[in-house]
């Protein structure tokens, strides 16, 4: 059997700010109804943390829970643990209406780092990125340029991007090309 490699391999790239593939990543989608106590226990046990509120994400690491939409949310476990993790969630869930599914190896998980990240992101997404209005904790999604794609900052200065799979080298050029030295606008 062949051993499993991320999208790009951990491409890299160091411009205005540093673009990284971030390798595998364990990730779930979970639908149902977000304020069931069954759920959220099943994801509190899967990941030590609460289901988040509207454009919320609770991340750690390679674990955490994004808030994805009313009934949605995506589970980020570390990638060698996905399948156990999804096996004692369904196994919590059963008897309750949801849906567990392992999307891992469907999506491409990159970084882009530094003083200048958030301006990388607002030159391909319709998102307002200053420090007031978004901040580590929260998620959206959005557009990525002409891909549908999710991102979180896990600090100040880091965030990180979710597209699928099939995306991810067009998501990682269009990365390149904002993080080109000289391409600074100064917004943020």
């Amino acid at each position: 059997m062949s051993e499993p490699i991320s999208a790009l391999n951990h491409a890299s790239y160091d411009g205005i700010a540093k673009i990284e593939e971030c390798g595998l990543q364990g990730m779930i989608t979970l639908r149902g109804d977000l304020s069931d106590k069954v759920l959220a226990k099943a994801v509190k046990d899967a990941t030590g943390q609460k289901v988040p509120g509207q454009r919320e994400a609770f991340v750690d690491g390679d674990t955490g829970v994004c808030w994805m939409s009313t009934d949605e949310l995506l589970v980020l476990v570390p990638y060698a643990e996905v399948e156990a993790k999804l096996a004692a969630m369904t196994n919590a869930l059963s008897g309750t209406h949801a849906l567990a599914v392992n999307v891992s190896d469907a999506r491409a998980v990159f970084r882009v780092s530094g003083a200048n990240a958030r301006e990388i992101l607002g030159k391909l997404a319709p998102v307002e990125l200053s420090a007031e209005a978004f901040q580590p904790g929260q998620i959206r999604r959005s557009r990525l340029a002409q891909v549908a794609g999710a991102f979180w900052m896990d600090d100040a200065e880091t965030f990180r991007i979710v597209c699928f799979r099939s995306a991810a080298y067009y998501v990682f050029k269009l990365l390149k090309v904002a993080a080109q030295p000289g391409s600074e606008v100064g917004v943020y």
